[in-house]
C-alpha cells in the first residue's frame, strides 16, 4: 500500500471512530437571550455586592519634588464605600461562550494618608472617585467528569478612564504636586483587584450554582432519569444548547439500552427564557426501564371494578361469553392479569405522542383453597394517545384509549368467540387500567432545572422526534 493509500484509510478510519464515538442527546435545554438576560441581572447585582468588599492594599512610596525635596508618603484603611454597575449586558459568543460587557461603572473609595517631609509630618483623610469604568469578561463553559456544567473566566479586563483624589488636611497642596502618579497608582490596582473579584466571584457563586442542575433525578421508586451533560453546552449567536444524555434507568439495576438516540434538532423558537426537548428516546427508555423492572404488570379483582359498572368479574359474568365456565368453575372469583410482553414504544409527531401498546390479558378463577386456574389468555393492542403539559417542574401526561382489538392466544377452556368480549375488556381497560396509569403519569418526569428555579407561562409543541416544552423563570431567592 502506498503512502496516499495508507493516508487515506488511516483517515477513514479516524472519522469511522470519530462516528461511532459520537453520542447523540436524548434530552437538550435551550437557554435564550432573554432567559440569559434574567439570569444576568442577578449576577450582576452578586457582582455588585462583591466588588463593593474589595480589599484594597496600603499604598506607600516616596518622590522627590522640587524645591520640596524627598516626599514620603503611605495611604491606608482603604475603603471601597460603593461600586456600581449601572450598564451592562451579556452576549452569546460562538465558540467561546459567554460574554460580559460592563461600561460606564464608578465607584467610591475613601482612607488615611500620611506624609513626611524632612522632620514635617502631616496625616488626614481623602476619597477617591473612580469613573468610566470599562470590564469585559468571557466566561468559559463545559463539563466534568460526571456530566455536570463547569464554567470559568477565560478573559478578564478591565480599564479605568478617570481617577480623581481629593486629600484633607495641613498639607493636602502637595497633593497637587504628584496627584497624576498617585492616581496612576490606584488606577493599576483597581484594574486588577477588579479581575481578581470577577474570577473569585465567578468560583465561588456561579460555578457551584450552576452545579445544581441534576445529573441524575428519581421519577419515583422504580425509576430515574440521566441528564448527565454528553458535551460542553454549545453558544450560538440565539441560544445556549446544553445536550444531555435524557436516559431514563431502573434504579434496582441499571442496564444497557438496546436502542440509541436518534439526532435532536430543536425547532428556532426564541420567545420563551427557556425550552426542553425531550425525544421519544427520552420516553421510550422510561418504558424499557419499567417494562424491565417488572413494573408494567397489572392485576384486576372484583373489587377494583367502579361501583357505577353494573357487573362483577366472576364466571357468572364471564360465563355469557365463555359458556364453558358455568360448568368448569361455578360462581366464582375471577382475577385479570395484565402485562405488555415487550416495552411499548411510543412516536412523536407533528400530531402529536402515540403508541400502540400490546397487552397480554390472562384470565384466572379464584378457586376455594385461593389457589388459581387459569382460564384463557388474550392479546389487546389499541391506538393511545397522550395530552403533555408541565406541573411543579415536572413532565406529566394523561392517556387516552382509542380503538381497540382483542385476539386469543390461549384457552385453558375450549374455543369461544373473542369478540362478543370485546365491550367489556374495553371497559376494564378505559375504567381501570388507564386511570391507574394516568395516576402514576400524574406525578411526571423531573425536568432538569437549576435550584430555586420555578416555571411559567408554559408552551407545549409537538415535532417529529420531539415533544418541545418552553416557559419563562422565575428565580425564587432563599427567604
Amino acid at each position: 500500500m502506498g503512502a496516499q493509500s495508507l493516508a487515506v484509510a488511516c483517515g477513514a478510519l479516524a472519522l469511522c471512530l470519530t462516528l461511532a464515538g459520537a453520542t447523540n442527546p436524548g434530552f437538550v435545554v435551550r437557554i435564550t437571550q432573554a432567559g440569559l438576560d434574567y439570569a444576568h441581572q442577578y449576577g450582576i447585582t452578586i457582582l455588585e455586592e462583591e466588588l463593593t468588599h474589595v480589599k484594597l492594599p496600603d499604598i506607600s512610596g516616596d518622590f522627590r519634588i522640587r524645591p520640596v525635596g524627598k516626599v514620603r508618603y503611605e495611604f491606608s484603611s482603604l475603603d471601597l464605600r460603593s461600586f456600581h454597575l449601572p450598564y451592562s449586558r451579556i452576549s452569546l459568543v460562538p465558540n467561546v461562550g459567554l460574554q460580559v460587557s460592563i461600561a460606564n461603572a464608578f465607584a467610591d473609595v475613601n482612607g488615611n494618608w500620611r506624609v513626611k517631609i524632612h522632620f514635617l509630618r502631616d496625616h488626614g483623610s481623602f476619597d477617591v472617585t473612580v469613573e468610566n469604568v470599562y470590564i469585559k469578561i468571557n466566561l468559559k463553559l463545559g463539563n466534568n467528569t460526571s456530566g455536570k456544567p463547569t464554567i470559568d473566566t477565560s478573559y478578564c479586563n478591565t480599564r479605568i478612564s478617570k481617577v480623581r483624589v481629593h486629600f484633607s488636611g495641613r498639607l493636602g497642596w502637595l497633593y497637587n504636586l504628584f496627584h497624576k502618579a498617585i492616581e496612576s497608582k490606584f488606577r493599576k490596582i483597581l484594574e486588577s483587584k477588579i479581575c481578581d473579584i470577577v474570577a473569585k466571584s465567578v468560583r465561588s457563586n456561579l460555578q457551584p450554582y450552576v452545579q445544581t442542575l441534576p445529573v441524575t433525578a428519581k421519577i419515583d421508586a422504580i425509576a430515574g432519569v440521566d441528564y448527565s451533560l454528553v458535551g460542553p453546552p454549545t453558544a450560538t449567536t440565539q441560544s445556549l444548547d446544553a445536550a444531555m444524555k435524557g436516559e431514563c434507568y431502573s434504579l434496582a439495576q441499571r442496564s444497557a439500552v438496546p436502542f440509541s438516540p436518534l439526532a435532536l434538532t430543536l425547532p428556532p423558537d426564541h420567545d420563551r427564557m427557556v425550552y426542553f426537548g425531550a425525544s421519544s428516546y427520552f420516553f421510550n427508555t422510561a418504558s424499557f426501564a419499567y417494562h424491565k423492572a417488572g413494573a408494567l404488570v397489572f392485576e384486576i379483582t372484583d373489587s377494583m371494578i367502579p361501583k357505577t359498572l353494573d357487573f362483577h368479574l366472576n364466571t357468572t359474568t364471564f360465563s355469557a361469553f365463555v359458556p364453558q365456565l358455568e360448568e368448569k368453575y361455578p360462581d366464582m372469583q375471577m382475577k385479570l392479569r395484565l402485562s405488555a410482553p415487550s416495552a411499548p414504544f411510543l412516536n412523536i409527531g407533528p400530531g402529536g405522542l402515540s403508541l400502540k401498546p400490546v397487552v397480554d390479558i390472562q384470565a384466572y378463577a379464584i378457586l376455594p383453597n385461593s389457589s388459581l386456574a387459569p382460564l384463557f389468555l388474550l392479546s389487546l393492542t389499541g391506538n393511545v394517545s397522550a395530552v403533555i403539559n408541565v406541573k411543579s417542574g415536572h413532565i406529566i401526561g394523561n392517556l387516552t384509549v382509542g380503538r381497540m382489538k382483542l385476539s386469543l392466544k390461549h384457552s385453558d377452556v375450549g374455543t369461544f368467540q373473542v369478540r362478543t368480549m370485546q365491550s367489556i375488556m374495553n371497559i376494564f381497560a378505559s375504567s381501570i387500567l388507564i386511570p391507574r396509569i394516568n395516576d402514576r403519569l400524574g406525578q411526571g418526569f423531573p425536568l432538569p432545572l437549576l435550584d430555586r428555579i420555578q416555571l411559567s407561562n408554559i408552551l407545549v409543541q409537538f415535532h417529529q422526534n420531539l415533544l418541545l416544552l418552553g416557559a419563562n423563570v422565575h428565580y425564587q431567592p432563599r427567604v
